[in-house]
């Protein structure tokens, strides 16, 4: 494992730093690709029968199932939209707003009926009906269409955009912000997605998934890096009588989504606090679709598991649920924990399209904004 990184490159050089990445966005990929079979079973005995009791690679959803018709190994509407975000931030060498809403009106939202079961992937989003409804039927402009849909559904596409801007924070959680902003607007939810991406850049950088973690992330607040407010001194240390608050307030009010993450990786590593086996992660944390069902479980996989992307995606997967998303919140953490190099090659040569992805993926590494 890396040690934390002295510089922007991170102390393995450039050549790590782009393995990460690659890592990062590859275990998305392969994570949406191994739930696309076993996608939202809720009851767990009726997930064992259908699939057996491990599911331990890729698998076709049931026809009479969410994704039905598609085939182990491709993506769900939620890789479509992590591509969609990568192709533009590709094109573009960065963020560009108007780009990514010129590729989702012309290339996403036509094909889309506004009804759940369908569009590509075999399944729509809540809050991508919604706004192709204030889009498309109400023809209201970019800016208008988002609602509180409270789930991960920006955080999975932006954590392309948390790769491509791992070497700068502030722009990260800016470009991150805007992105999530066109679909959903919920506080809470806007901060746990910027975070999310916060954390993810740290990754990709080389800093460990560990007790230390939002310490750092605490830091970068301190210095006006990542936009959350706070009062408090040092490691969470009342404020000098008399101190005045920092000159600009963050936008978020509180840096609550940032101070998660230290205490499930220490839960993680701690011996009298055990999840076993690690699957059972969705039945502590909920296996439902909102983010604050969701991060948890994925940073407590991301923490246990840091140096073995096997476990960590498949125990994400065998927790039933909306272990989609789980499973790739998961992929993108330990993927840029262990870097493309990591990752079992049985999972990267059976996702469709791999080769693809990963010319696409080369295409957006990291770098600082000039």
């Amino acid at each position: 494992m890396s040690a934390d990184p002295v510089s922007v490159a991170g102390i393995d050089g450039p050549a790590a730093l782009r393995d990460r990445a690659l890592g990062a966005l590859l275990g998305a990929f392969i994570g949406d690709a191994l739930a696309l079979g076993p996608h939202w079973y809720y009851d767990l005995d009726e997930l064992r029968a259908r699939y057996g009791p491990w599911i331990t690679g890729y698998t076709a959803p049931m026809p009479d199932h969410y994704h039905a018709g598609m085939k182990a190994g491709e993506s769900s509407q939620t890789g479509v939209l992590l591509r969609l975000t990568m192709e533009s931030l590709a094109e573009c060498g960065g963020y560009d707003e108007a780009d990514f809403c010129r590729r989702m009106d012309e290339d996403f939202f036509p094909r889309l009926d506004g009804t759940p079961m369908q569009g590509p992937g075999g399944y729509t989003s809540q809050s991508i009906r919604e706004a192709w409804r204030k889009r498309i039927r109400q023809g209201l402009p970019w800016g208008r269409v988002a609602g509180n849909a409270d789930t991960t559904e920006a955080a999975e596409r932006t954590l392309a955009i948390a790769v491509r801007y791992a070497l700068d924070p502030a722009a990260l959680a800016d470009a991150v912000t805007r992105n999530t902003v066109l679909t959903q607007t919920d506080g809470t939810v806007v901060a746990m997605t910027v975070a999310f991406g916060a954390v993810l850049g740290m990754l990709v950088e080389g800093h460990k998934f560990d007790a230390a973690i939002s310490a750092k992330l605490m830091a970068r607040v301190k210095s006006g890096a990542l936009p959350f407010h706070t009062v408090t001194a040092g490691n969470l240390q009342a404020p000098r009588p008399g101190a005045a608050e920092a000159p600009t307030a963050g936008r978020f009010p509180s840096p609550d989504a940032l101070l998660t993450q230290s205490s499930i990786a220490r839960a993680a590593h701690d011996p009298d606090v055990r999840i076993e086996p690690a699957w059972k992660v969705a039945l502590v944390y909920g296996m439902p679709c909102a983010v604050y069902h969701q991060f948890p479980a994925a940073y407590y996989l991301a923490a246990r598991f840091a140096d073995d992307f096997e476990s960590a995606v498949l125990h994400a997967l065998n927790g039933g649920g909306q272990n989609l998303a789980r499973t790739m919140l998961t992929g993108a953490l330990v993927g840029a924990q262990v870097g493309l190099a990591g990752i079992p090659t049985r999972f990267v040569k059976g996702l469709v399209d791999h080769a693809a992805l990963l010319a696409l993926a080369g295409r957006i590494g990291p770098g600082r904004v000039l």
